[in-house]
């Protein structure tokens, strides 16, 4: 079994001597338990290999809040909080409820509203993991006095051959998770374990059941966690009318290009780009968002060819390790997208994209994540497609 020691600290030279020394030191770390068997198994292997594990898990959102029914088998419901703690029970390992439900509310779940009531299909998952797994949990892992941070993702940290430490995609192609994790700091990339990140699920499942864990069969999380079980459009409305914000406007569904009204909508909220069914019209040939306008509130739909774009504006760009201008990189604009290979320009206040092919339904709101081979780069916010 691999031994997850990078911190430059715990190694005393180059010499067999030297590495076996520093491997039966003992290093505290904390694990970020969402309740599934991911985080469980990384939990059991960290302490087989000889760490004091500490267990916490995320108090985040009151489903009671919202008109929401809780989602079981999400990552946040009271049933996934009880399998952490039952876990760490088994381990013999502390465990800890952070309540952390107003920093939750502040940087996802308002964000999260906010970016549909202005047209945009954001990632929620992306700011969870930025501002409470690996900044919110990075400090409680300092206030523990633990020297590492480990979670379940499905990714690699590896050490480049500048000294420094970089990003890369997990072992397992289909379950990696690499595409949410390119706001992390350069600087904690070391103190960062992912012990399953070179598994398959298969492997991790049997884990689980040689020791005895509880959530051996637990079907992974889908969907959105908050959400719970209604759709992601009544969760915006509960939401605007529960804190009396702004209400959805009307608006109208239009042909692209011809401009003909097709119909009336409740709101550009209940829209994404590429979307085709749900969308309250009857045509003689299938009709595709195209493009929402949250000026005019104008929803517009056209043909499938009419999704493509062969350039992309992004912003808040994140560096892991700085690409160069004008250097070819491989992109992905959503999670499960296999990517395509562009051009990335550094403009005065905006990165642009360019494909080398036409590229569907390129969303803002969503996330362009950059790589070079296996290595994450960084990402940033897609702003608008361009079509020159």
């Amino acid at each position: 079994m691999a031994v997850f020691c990078r911190n430059e600290r715990f190694s005393r030279g180059n010499n067999e001597k030297g590495r076996i020394d520093s491997l039966k030191m003992k290093k505290k770390v904390l694990v970020a338990m969402s309740g599934g068997v991911d985080s469980s198994v990384s939990a059991s292997l960290l302490k087989d290999q000889g760490y004091e594990v500490v267990g916490a898990t995320l108090q985040v959102w009151d489903y009671s809040k919202n008109k929401s029914n809780e989602g079981y088998g999400t990552c946040c419901s009271h049933v996934d909080v009880q399998d952490a703690r039952s876990v760490c029970d088994i381990l013999g390992i502390p465990f800890y409820v952070l309540n952390s439900e107003t920093l939750f509310e502040k940087t996802v779940i308002k964000p999260f509203v906010q970016d549909y009531l202005n047209a945009k299909t954001p990632i929620p998952c992306l700011n969870c993991n930025t501002f409470l797994k690996f900044h919110y949990l990075i400090k409680k892992m300092e206030e523990l006095d633990c020297d590492f941070l480990a979670t379940g993702h499905y990714a690699k940290v590896q050490k480049l051959k500048n000294g420094k430490y970089g990003l890369f995609t997990s072992s397992n192609s289909v379950k990696d998770q690499s595409y949410f994790l390119f706001t992390l700091k350069p600087e904690i990339l070391p103190r960062l374990l992912f012990p399953v990140g070179s598994m398959n699920k298969e492997e991790v499942r049997k884990i689980a059941i040689k020791k005895a864990l509880p959530v051996f069969q637990k079907k992974d999380s889908t969907g959105i966690c908050f959400v719970g079980k209604n759709s992601y459009k009544d969760f915006v409305q509960n939401y605007v009318e529960d804190n009396q914000l702004k209400p959805a406007k009307k608006g109208l569904l239009k042909h692209f290009p011809t401009g003909e009204i097709l119909a009336e909508h409740n709101g550009i909220h209940n829209f994404t780009i590429g979307q085709r069914k749900g969308l309250g019209v009857c045509f003689n040939s299938p009709l595709f968002v195209i493009k929402i306008d949250p000026q005019t509130q104008e929803v517009w739909l056209g043909k499938e060819d009419d999704l493509y774009s062969h350039s992309a504006e992004v912003v808040d760009v994140h560096w892991l390790d700085p690409a160069n201008s004008g250097e070819k990189l491989h992109v992905k604009t959503r999670f499960h997208d296999e990517g395509a290979p562009a051009y990335i320009y550094k403009k005065k206040e905006h990165y642009l994209l360019k494909f080398l092919q036409p590229k569907k339904a390129i969303t803002p709101g969503q996330s362009a994540v950059f790589y070079r081979d296996k290595q994450i780069l960084g990402g940033g916010v897609i702003q608008k497609s361009l079509n020159s």
